[in-house]
């Protein structure tokens, strides 16, 4: 993650993201602009946040390390979005891992500068309750979605969701604890995937091969998502 000093694209971000209207007052002038790679950290496990960060363009995944070793997928992030707005609200909450899946812009402020005028910030709170009812749908859905469509319709909108430059890199493993199915299950639809040209294996992950039947796979299940958005 690094600062980048380039006022146009920074003010260019904030006009295009609506984010002046996430606040009471003018927090512009205090205002930074971060790059971060595809598979950088926005967030470290375990490190409270230096600062309140704005998702302006890129997505990003949410993980964490359980008790017994075994790492988490808890939730994707799509800008523009508010990240480390729990740890502001709560600077006892144990921040969690966060990692960019692609290329992201984030404008920022400093954390500690800004958390007593923003926990009084009624426009700003009321942002938060927004967002955090919205994501509180996304997971309701999410499980409905679980629980009513096959594995090959979840696994395709997964697989959309989570890919980079049409590279899927996610662990087997915190895949399958992630969707609810066994290990076995997963690779078995994998495979179904790659026999079926959906998907190429390489050394790395996996090349999406066509596109178009992957995306009305994941349309049979959520057809209000424009997954082509996110294949580049």
């Amino acid at each position: 993650m690094k600062e980048i000093q380039n006022d146009a694209l920074r003010q260019q971000l904030i006009d295009q993201t609506g984010y002046t209207e996430c606040f009471s007052v003018d927090v512009s002038c205090d205002t930074r602009l971060f790059h971060v790679a595809a598979g950088d950290y926005i967030v470290r496990e375990g490190n409270q946040p230096s600062y309140l960060f704005y998702l302006a363009r890129g997505r990003a995944k949410l993980y964490a390390t359980l008790p017994n070793g075994r790492v988490s997928l808890i939730d994707f992030f799509g800008a523009p979005c508010f990240i480390g707005e729990i740890e502001l609200v709560d600077a006892n909450h144990e921040p969690r891992a966060v990692q960019a899946i692609e290329e992201c812009w984030c404008l920022v402020l400093p954390m500690k500068q800004y958390r007593p005028l923003l926990l009084n910030d009624a426009i700003f709170l009321r942002q938060l309750c927004v967002s955090l009812s919205r994501k509180n749908y996304r997971n309701i859905v999410s499980l409905t979605q679980n629980k009513s469509f096959p594995l090959v319709n979840r696994l395709a909108a997964f697989i959309l969701l989570t890919q980079h430059d049409n590279l899927y890199q996610e662990k087997h493993t915190q895949v399958a604890e992630y969707m609810g199915v066994t290990y076995r299950h997963l690779l078995y639809v994998i495979a179904q995937f790659t026999h079926e040209g959906l998907l190429l294996k390489q050394k790395n992950g996996y090349t999406i091969n066509d596109k178009k039947k992957m995306t009305a796979l994941a349309l049979e299940m959520d057809p209000e998502n424009n997954f082509t958005d996110i294949i580049h």
